[in-house]
């Protein structure tokens, strides 16, 4: 072990450090005169810092981008923005809404009724789409529903987070950390779901139990709701056929990919034709709406804004955030039905009339003919350019940046050493690999930037340490609970649905603590991780025993 193993482990701990706690670095340069250190820049320095000081050469970073040891980060990446892609703008026709004021109406003015049905909701809308797109959607329609309600909106947008990401755990595609077990530990995507409907069954159950006894007094979740009147669902849903059409796309890109997964095709070979066939739909159905006009008021292009204040979330630079014309949509129709002609607070933007330009310079004219072409371009088709800013580019840089700079640890040495230890702990047996890491995978959640870069590191030193098949299949199956359930943790940074979560409740002036998102937290996770790994372990007994391993 030398110095350049040691600056290498140090440079990485530091890089983690930022992502969980972001900061501004003044520069004293007029044009930038602060520079954002987050999930986004972080990882990148720490990279240029290590190959300009030769901790690493070009080939770590070329393995860290092309893969080694059968993960790909590339396959992992199309795969993941593909099936985003079709998800959010399935999201834009309206229909996550229209499912939300259906479940409201089932539910009436009781309100516990309607807090589970809503749970029950979210959850399977998780399992088919994965917890970004019920975030996204989920949260802001959450934040305006328990406001025209009266009631407190933790109880219900802490339930919402952790249905979300518990759910996001039965399929291979619910979540990056998924798609990366199954590359790294060859695991059938069609198995995958086998191996983890269990745990989340039970990881489910018990963890709505632990809400509701936590949020079980009036205060928090009252008996009666103050609803004023039901609301059609049909009138959320501004392009039935674009829902009819999305919905076909996905669930056929979703059951082939499983399907296919048997032959040992690469998913994304699959799930990039579906994206870019709903693409193509996107810009056809648009354009034939636009010149027949027939787009409606909710997906018209959005008028200039002028935020109010800077933004306080450091880790939003970068993060997807909510499109202007959805965010309206829903707290309009919930203005008029739940609440009467009382308004609801509006996001924390203003809605300006945009001014005639005066390009005096060269850039204020392009700004403008930019401005311009991209109100043109919104009114014209709208679907793509609602979708567009909701896709999580973020993800792209810091996923590359994670596998490179956990790849610069195996070159270093780093992760033959972690995976010595992980030996010495388990003795390769099948149990104390399930609980040692699965807890481990839990708490570098929050420590080891993000679940993705949990479950990537943690996938490295479980090959690295070349368990028996049994245990690395055990080791792989807690890994993919843990890297789920890790998301209901202590920290935003825990996963990108956290930032994310934080970043729309500040747009919509609901500011949670740390303090705060730890302590409603610890209990439903406590159960979860507890229940999920001992389901596992009752898992890996049935199919393991019997042959004596």
């Amino acid at each position: 072990m030398d110095g350049y193993a040691i600056a290498t482990l140090v440079i990485f701990i530091l890089s983690i450090c930022f992502v969980i706690r972001p900061v501004l670095i003044p520069t004293h340069v007029r044009s930038i005169p602060r520079v954002p250190l987050n999930l986004t820049t972080a990882p990148i320095l720490a990279i240029a810092i290590l190959w300009a000081s030769q901790c690493i050469d070009a080939d770590v970073i070329r393995n860290g981008i092309v893969g080694t040891g059968g993960v790909k980060p590339y396959n992992i990446l199309i795969l993941f923005f593909s099936l985003a892609y079709m998800a959010i703008t399935l999201d834009t026709t309206g229909i996550l809404e229209a499912a939300a004021f259906w479940v409201s109406n089932k539910g009436g003015s009781n309100g516990r009724k309607s807090y589970f049905y809503f749970y029950v909701m979210l959850t399977l809308l998780s399992i088919l789409l994965g917890n970004d797109p019920v975030i996204l959607s989920g949260t802001a329609f959450l934040a305006y529903y328990t406001t025209a309600a009266g009631v407190k909106p933790m109880p219900w947008l802490m339930s919402e987070f952790a249905a979300a990401n518990t759910a996001s755990m039965v399929l291979f595609v619910g979540n990056p950390t998924n798609v990366v077990i199954c590359e790294g530990f060859s695991v059938n995507n069609a198995a995958f779901t086998a191996y983890t409907i269990l745990p989340f069954i039970a990881c489910n159950i018990l963890c709505f139990g632990a809400l509701a006894g936590q949020y079980h007094s009036d205060q928090h979740v009252p008996h009666k709701l103050d609803k004023k009147a039901d609301v059609d669902p049909r009138s959320a849903l501004h392009n039935v056929t674009g829902a009819w059409v999305g919905s076909i796309i996905l669930g056929s890109a979703l059951i082939v990919c499983l399907v296919v997964s048997f032959f040992g095709i690469d998913v994304w070979e699959i799930s990039l034709p579906f994206a870019v066939t709903k693409f193509i739909f996107d810009l056809a159905s648009d354009h034939y709406r636009f010149t027949r006009c027939k787009v409606p008021d909710t997906e018209k292009a959005p008028t200039t804004e002028t935020p109010n204040h800077e933004r306080q979330n450091q880790h939003s630079v970068g993060l997807t955030s909510l499109s202007e014309s959805q965010s309206t949509a829903g707290e309009t129709t919930l203005e008029k039905t739940m609440n009467g002609s009382t308004p609801l607070p509006l996001d924390n933007t203003v809605q300006t009339t945009p001014k005639s330009p005066a390009p005096q310079t060269f850039v204020p004219r392009v700004r403008s003919q930019l401005s311009t072409l991209n109100a043109s371009l919104h009114r014209h088709f709208p679907t793509f350019f609602t979708a567009l800013p909701r896709l999580p580019f973020a993800l792209v840089p810091f996923a590359f940046s994670q596998f490179i700079l956990i790849q610069a640890l195996a070159h270093q040495g780093w992760v033959t050493i972690f995976a010595d230890w992980l030996v010495k702990a388990t003795n390769k047996q099948m149990y104390p690999t399930i609980w040692l890491v699965g807890v481990l995978g839990v708490i570098l959640c929050n420590v080891a930037g993000t679940n993705i870069g949990a479950t990537i590191l943690l996938t490295k030193i479980v090959n690295a340490a070349a368990f028996p098949p049994h245990s690395a299949r055990a080791a792989a199956i807690a890994l993919a609970v843990a890297s789920n359930i890790g998301a209901v943790s202590f920290t935003f940074s825990a996963s990108l649905a956290g930032l994310l979560w934080k970043d729309i409740l500040a747009q919509k002036k609901i500011f949670v603590k740390q303090r705060e998102f730890a302590y409603w937290n610890c209990l439903p996770l406590l159960v979860m991780t507890v229940t999920g790994l001992a389901v596992v372990c009752a898992e890996m007994a049935v199919l393991y025993q019997s042959s004596g391993a």
